[in-house]
């Protein structure tokens, strides 16, 4: 573990491979698991503002989950989180010739919405844990529906915070990532 800017990010950020396979794992984060995405309460607040945006790429199941259970669910953790489809599939999925996208993602990459998707799904398999003392924890999370995406990462020579290069600067900004490639640097010089 390593500190920078109050956050506290495993060394496993720096060090282990990632690289989202799409064609491979075919969106399947999106529909396994045991809650859905978590979510800053903030989060839920804009989803209920730009529903009318995203909600046409909805699934009929997914807008049907969403009335039902609302923007958001509180799991057995206590944490916010998206709704599910039949306990599966994040209610915001769908999917398209196999493979399952966001639908939220999906609105904002064609101009109709302006929230990207939850943080917790843009930055995964990064996962944020935030202390009572106002720190940040960055983990790395294997799960193994991503295994592709760990071959993929070492078959491209990829660490897990370079592919998620533009999530960690929309969350920490672009100053937090300079220092986790000085922070890398200085890991393999320790090596």
């Amino acid at each position: 573990m390593i500190e920078i800017d109050n956050k506290i990010v495993s060394l496993d950020i720096l060090r282990e491979a990632f690289a989202c396979d799409l064609g491979k794992c075919r969106g399947i984060c999106c529909v396994e698991g045991d809650s859905g995405a978590p979510l800053d309460i903030d989060e839920v607040d804009i989803l209920e503002d730009e529903w009318e945006n995203y909600s046409p790429y909805m699934t009929e199941e997914g807008r049907k989950a969403v009335e039902e259970q609302g923007f958001m669910v509180v799991d057995v953790d206590g944490d916010y989180t998206t709704p599910l489809v039949d306990n599966a599939a994040c209610a915001y999925a769908f999917e398209e010739d196999g493979i399952t996208f966001c639908a939220i993602e999906r609105a904002y990459r064609e101009g109709k919405c302006s929230f990207l998707k939850p943080i917790s799904c843009h930055l995964y398999p990064i996962r944020v844990a935030r202390f009572r003392n106002g720190s940040v924890g960055l983990n790395y999370h294997r799960w193994a529906v991503c295994g592709s995406a760990r071959e993929c990462g070492k078959l491209l020579g990829v660490p897990v915070y370079k592919g998620l290069r533009e999530p960690i600067i929309r969350a920490f900004g672009e100053e937090f990532y300079k220092q986790l490639e000085l922070a890398e640097d200085m890991v393999k010089e320790m090596k």
